[in-house]
C-alpha cells in the first residue's frame, strides 16, 4: 500500500485477458508493482490511468463504492476519453472505503468490474 503525504498520487491500471477473463495489475508512477490501495494523510487526488491490453476497447466509466455515503472519498472524475479516473479525497473523515472500477468495452454492452482497491484516511 502506498502511503502518501502529498497532494497527488498516480497509478497505472493495466488490464489483460487470461483465459478470457480480465486481470488487473497496478504500478506506481515509477513502474513499480503496487496494490492500488492508498493511505491518505492530507487532502489530495488519486489518479488512475487505464492501460488496456485486452484489445476490447476498455474505458473507465466510473467507480462503484461499497459504502458511498461514508464521507471517505469526496468525488470521482473521469477524463473525456475514459483513460483517466481521479478520486478526490479531502481527508476529512477517518476510516477506509473499498471500491471497484467500472469499465465499458467496445465489444458489447456489458460492464467490467475490477478487484477492489481501498482508500484509507488517516489524517495527521
Amino acid at each position: 500500500m502506498l502511503d502518501t503525504n502529498g497532494t497527488a498520487t498516480f497509478f497505472n491500471v493495466t488490464v489483460m485477458l487470461e483465459n478470457g477473463e480480465p486481470v488487473f495489475s497496478y504500478t506506481d508512477v515509477d513502474g513499480n508493482p503496487a496494490t492500488g490501495d492508498v493511505q491518505i494523510t492530507e487532502a489530495g487526488t488519486i489518479t488512475y490511468q487505464l492501460i488496456d491490453r485486452t484489445g476490447q476497447g476498455l474505458k473507465f466509466v466510473g467507480a462503484a463504492f461499497v459504502t458511498p455515503f461514508d464521507g471517505i472519498v469526496d468525488a470521482v472524475t473521469l477524463s473525456a476519453d475514459g483513460e483517466l479516473l481521479q478520486i478526490i479525497d479531502l481527508d476529512k473523515t477517518i476510516g477506509s472505503t473499498k471500491f471497484q472500477f467500472v469499465l465499458s468495452n467496445s465489444t458489447n454492452t456489458l460492464m467490467v468490474l475490477s478487484p477492489d482497491p481501498e482508500v484509507i484516511n488517516r489524517p495527521k
